[in-house]
């Protein structure tokens, strides 16, 4: 298929792995036991990243087994953002030191006087949900550490819990994943640490063991391709984004969009207007709660441009969507990375991006069932009976978002 002129400026930088195996899982009612299963049976090492780390039902359950993975010696690793987790991490110290793991805060947000400090560090957060299992099996996706029916809308009839993705995966992308965790493990030393001779004997020595290891994950026969694409603010600044942008391009038949907070950059808007005006079904799954009214409003304030360019939109009610999930054609994408300037911009992330039909597929089915049931479809006409008042709020949240980043140095993107 030739090439549309757009698409030509974005290439598929995906470093693609054959033979794979990746299980996709709904919500933490599916994610948490398969979790909490895999630990159990871990062999020699765990290692954790995730945005949030809460103590509550979840949080306890899945401590306890990381507690008893220790007992049988099992290395543990476990890293989480420092405001993501920021009200927990005193508690969460406690419990990891006593049980010997090893625990580390990116960027830990300053206390007192300090947090009154405005710096543009401060947004950099670790947002990806990562756990790499004995170097051979990994979980990847929007799930935090956190109960599914825990700040959630209670209509009611009693809570719903949050909408939301992750996939578990073996085989050679989980090399990938270890070696991102190892690296920014490393990196996160490197700042608090004052006498190096031992840091580079040690680093010597784990190269050294990585080149003689057997334990690299192998591709099975006959399983997925995928790629997982990082974000961060030196190597992979705009791989989530380029990614996404040349899929929208150079898509025929259907792209299907499940975004909590949606905010996307003008190459990414541009790329969605050119899909559909070439009759390409463009629809997008989007929060119909407010739970950060700011990036609430903010989406809803492109609602009028998006539907007169003939992009569907679709809100979801029983509670609150947190997937970050894409079907387009044949291919799909499973991650923690929204399509906003927090997540495409600042924040390190972590997707799998999966060429596998039938995943899309299946993937597509589940999100065309929400829209079905749980949904309600915004038409012009929906739109067109909003308030002046409602308008006038959202397009200034709007307005407060893009000054933020304007704070970043990158508002011609948005």
């Amino acid at each position: 298929m030739p090439l549309r002129s757009g698409a030509r400026h974005y290439a598929d930088f995906a470093r693609w792995r054959e033979g794979n195996e990746i299980v996709l899982l709904q919500n933490g009612q599916a994610y948490f036991p398969s979790l909490c299963e895999a630990i159990d049976q871990a062999h020699y090492s765990v290692h954790l990243e995730t945005y949030i780390f809460n103590l509550d039902e979840t949080g306890y359950g899945v401590l306890h087994h990381l507690a008893k993975a220790r007992e049988r010696g099992v290395k543990v690793r476990v890293v989480v953002d420092g405001f993501g987790s920021y009200e927990n991490i005193p508690e969460l110290q406690h419990r990891f030191v006593k049980m010997g793991a090893q625990f580390r805060v990116y960027r830990p947000e300053p206390r007192g006087i300090g947090s009154y400090r405005f710096s543009l560090r401060r947004l950099r957060r670790l947002h990806r949900k990562v756990v790499v299992i004995d170097q051979e099996l990994a979980f990847v996706g929007g799930i935090n550490v956190h109960d599914d029916l825990v700040d959630v809308p209670n209509d009611g009839y009693g809570p719903k819990p949050r909408f939301d993705f992750a996939v578990r995966v073996k085989g050679p992308i989980v090399n990938d994943l270890r070696d991102a965790q190892i690296a920014l493990w490393a990196k996160m030393a490197w700042r608090q640490r004052e006498n190096w001779a031992p840091f580079y004997k040690r680093l010597r020595y784990w190269r050294r063991k990585r080149r003689a290891a057997s334990t690299r994950a192998k591709a099975s026969e006959g399983g997925i391709r995928a790629a997982v694409l990082f974000r961060d603010n030196v190597r992979y600044r705009k791989l989530i984004e380029h990614a996404y942008t040349s899929a929208i391009y150079r898509a025929r038949g259907h792209v299907l969009i499940a975004n909590s907070y949606f905010l996307p950059s003008r190459a990414l808007k541009k790329a969605l207007q050119d899909a559909a005006a070439r009759g390409v079904s463009v629809r997008l799954l989007l929060q119909g709660r407010s739970e950060y009214a700011l990036q609430f409003r903010a989406c809803r304030s492109m609602y009028g441009a998006l539907l007169a360019q003939g992009i569907e939109i679709f809100e979801y009610l029983p509670s609150y969507l947190h997937a970050k999930v894409a079907v387009i054609d044949d291919r799909a994408m499973v991650g923690s990375a929204n399509m906003d300037p927090f997540s495409l911009l600042l924040a390190r992330e972590a997707n799998v991006y999966i060429d596998d039909a039938d995943f899309a597929r299946d993937l597509r089915a589940r999100l065309e069932a929400e829209i079905k049931a749980s949904s309600q479809h915004v038409t012009p006409l929906v739109w067109e009976k909003v308030s002046w008042w409602t308008r006038a709020l959202d397009a200034s949240a709007h307005a407060l978002l893009r000054l933020g980043v304007a704070l970043t140095g990158r508002s011609a993107e948005y």
